[in-house]
């Protein structure tokens, strides 16, 4: 059995996924290692740029995850196809730094659980760069069950792991990595941060695109937090995402340049997304009550 499956979902790549095979093309490891690029129902070009590299990799694979729509779908039809011992997940618009396969495959021979850091730089202009927690560290949510996790984009585990608890949760389009692992966590494993695993992140190219994605993340840790954290009384998610209103009124009278712009549309999204998760949990019938009180 080969120690190490990379696998890539990727969905309409084609403007981005040849710099991340060049970038695999270029990584070395002691160890048997293969590529696993699962294709998930694209419509523009993708395939047959991963297919110019099946020549050029020997170790590369392409197969199709077409059942259905998602990265968490095509992840786990990903795990089924691969024959390592363990898995490591990267996205098909960012690029694996030099020594990235070596520094996973190391990683997760000592460890169920592995994810690498990210970094801002490379692919990104200075207004889309933003501050973000995994650049040197884990990312935490302030609400139960209070521990870290890490983006899908760099991370890994074992295939002794998958057998015990599954994989990804396919009814999260989003956030399906902090699902995963803290249902790893909760089961017994520890997450272990691997420096040296470096992914060079690729941000939103355009101020709607990046507002969208903070409204649709923002917007699914609602069930992630009622799977894990229990149901909230209607009051105290109000108050949990109703507030805030007031500093984004304020930092919008603080831009000062694009990418202050940026970040603000990034907070303003979250914000949204965080109120249409608000709605959705309140029944029409208890509205009402809220009203009148």
């Amino acid at each position: 059995m080969m120690k190490l499956s990379v696998i890539i979902p990727c969905f309409n790549a084609a403007d981005t996924i040849a710099v991340q095979l060049e970038a695999l093309a270029n990584q070395s490891w002691h160890e048997q290692w293969e590529i696993i690029v699962c294709n998930n129902n694209s419509t523009d070009n993708t395939v047959a740029i991963v297919n110019e590299y099946t020549d050029k990799i020997p170790h590369l694979r392409l197969i199709h995850a077409l059942a259905r729509q998602g990265p968490s779908y095509a992840r786990n039809m990903g795990i089924l196809a691969a024959r390592g011992e363990a898995f490591a997940f990267c996205d098909a618009d960012d690029e694996v730094a030099p020594g990235w396969v070596t520094a996973m495959g190391e990683a997760l021979n000592l460890h169920e659980l592995v994810a690498g850091v990210l970094d801002y730089t490379k692919l990104n202009t200075a207004w889309q760069r933003r501050n973000h927690q995994q650049q040197s560290g884990l990312m935490y949510l302030k609400h139960s069950p209070y521990l870290p996790f890490a983006g899908s984009c760099n991370l890994g585990f074992k295939r002794s792991l998958y057998q015990a608890i599954g994989g990804f949760d396919e009814s999260f389009l989003y956030v399906e990595d902090a699902e995963y692992c803290w249902r790893a966590q909760l089961a017994g494993a520890k997450i272990h941060l691997e420096p040296s695993a470096i992914v060079h992140y690729r941000f939103r190219n355009s101020l709607f695109s990046s507002y969208s994605q903070a409204l649709k993340w923002s917007k699914a840790y609602l069930p992630l937090r009622q799977k894990y954290g229990g149901s909230l009384s209607i009051f105290s998610t109000l108050k949990l995402y109703l507030g805030g209103w007031k500093y984004l009124t304020l930092a919008i009278l603080q831009v000062r340049s694009r990418g202050d712009f940026a970040e603000f549309l990034w907070q303003l999204g979250w914000k949204i997304g965080e109120l249409q998760g608000a709605i959705s949990m309140l029944s029409l019938l208890q509205l009402p009550k809220i009203l009148c009180v």
